[in-house]
């Protein structure tokens, strides 16, 4: 399959938009003063990007592409972010490669970033941010970050969070959208509080049935007040005490680009369910409506289809749990090892809703299988984690192939499940190329 990503050079960036680029490719820049991004990480950007120090910095202009790069072609890089693929930059979404999932908590670095609109300005205050609860409840809320982090318990808990997308470029036809390949995903250390604390504060109805989640990005057509996508969860996944709103990540404030400075988790559903820059919930007395949750979105067919078939609206249901998956953060793939010498083979393994209860893997292409000891997660919805010493017999090309089952069963396929419109649940067996000499 050809390579779908889209990347722009730094030219078109800085024609289309020279303030956007230099926040893209340097750093946020400050509302109030559009060269501040030149007096301190921005700046270190700049100069790791042209390989010495600007002694006129403070001269250069905003959106001035420095002589050095004026004539490249290569794709950005977002500021923050290290060794990430771009999948798309308009809105702005990059995957991250297997071996940097490799971490049992992934580095805010390499951690994945989903957008399906713009970002959103930097809050000037974080703490005065707002978020209103309105709806199917006996109270009306609007409570600032800053009521949120005093009037509620603290939560901080592992979870994994997934693009509804990830492995769509496996799926033959391609079905549209973002050409991920397995790492949509990552495990975050999120800190917050219950969702169901807040709902229960608010005094959810006996009518509620789900939750509509509103938040601050800018539609990328440019008309306020239109959102970006506005999705949201059953009642009982928004009960659940896993679900957050975080204001936290690794420890550290929850980052602009991962939805900062507030944010649902709603941990093992598609990603799409956990909004960003998150100023709404609104308790719905039916299905939620917003864009995202109508149409073909993040839905997939009640039975299984022909792959490219039309399928009709009505026969399409909102995804909720993720499939049982697993990755292979190492080796890396294309390495070179001893032949007959043991070495470590590791990744992580996870299932939506549910828990890993068994891993295998192969060395000859699905023949035979090795069992995997695999750990309990820190929390529900934590990444398991695994490891196994392998030997490959002879000098030659292997592939390593990953398997996990649920606890229900349910096993990762050896191809691409059921086809569906929009690519969704891809959860094939992870495989990598070894060469042992």
């Amino acid at each position: 399959m050809s390579d779908q990503r889209i990347e722009r050079g730094l030219r078109e960036l800085y024609d289309q938009d020279p303030e956007r680029a230099d926040w893209l490719v340097f750093g946020r820049i400050p509302e109030a003063d559009r060269r501040g991004f030149l007096k301190g990480a921005g700046l270190a950007a700049m100069v790791a990007a042209v390989g010495a120090a600007i002694p006129f910095a403070r001269n250069m202009p905003s959106g001035l592409i420095p002589a050095a790069l004026a004539d490249t072609h290569a794709g950005f890089t977002l500021y923050g972010k290290e060794g990430l693929i771009v999948r798309n930059d308009r809105p702005v979404n990059l995957e991250t490669p297997p071996h940097l999932l490799d971490p049992d908590v992934t580095p805010i670095a390499n951690f994945f970033v989903r957008n399906n609109g713009g970002v959103p300005d930097e809050a000037s205050d974080r703490d005065a941010w707002k978020l209103t609860i309105d709806g199917e409840v006996e109270r009306p809320l609007e409570l600032t970050l800053a009521e949120l982090k005093a009037g509620f318990e603290p939560v901080t808990l592992q979870l994994q969070l997934e693009c509804g997308g990830n492995g769509r470029a496996g799926f033959n036809p391609s079905p549209r959208g973002n050409q991920w390949v397995i790492g949509a995903v990552g495990n975050g250390e999120w800190t917050g509080c219950r969702l169901a604390d807040v709902l229960g504060r608010a005094g959810v109805k006996p009518s509620a049935v789900y939750t509509g989640h509103y938040g601050a990005d800018p539609h990328l057509s440019g008309e306020a007040g239109r959102p970006s996508i506005s999705r949201g969860v059953p009642i009982a996944k928004a009960m659940d005490p896993h679900s957050l709103i975080v204001w936290g990540m690794n420890g550290e404030p929850l980052p602009l680009i991962h939805g900062g400075p507030l944010r649902v988790v709603a941990p093992g559903w598609p990603g799409s369910c956990s909004q960003k820059w998150l100023t709404r919930i609104w308790v719905r007395d039916r299905e939620h409506d917003g864009p995202g949750m109508t149409g073909m979105s993040y839905r997939v067919p009640r039975h299984p289809v022909a792959p490219g078939a039309e399928v009709p609206p009505e026969d399409m249901v909102v995804m909720e749990s993720m499939p049982v998956k697993s990755v292979i953060t190492a080796p890396e793939t294309m390495a070179r090892v001893a032949a007959a010498a043991p070495f470590e083979v590791r990744g992580h393994a996870w299932a939506g809703d549910r828990a890993v209860r068994a891993l295998h893997v192969s060395i000859d292409f699905g023949a035979t299988w090795m069992a995997v000891p695999i750990t309990e997660p820190v929390n529900r919805y934590a990444w398991q984690h695994w490891r196994i010493l392998v030997t490959l017999p002879t000098v030659g090309y292997y592939e390593i192939w990953a398997r996990a089952t649920d606890d229900a069963g349910v096993m990762q396929p050896h191809v691409v499940p059921g086809w569906n419109p929009r690519g969704y649940g891809n959860n094939a067996m992870h495989r990598i190329a070894v060469t042992a000499t």
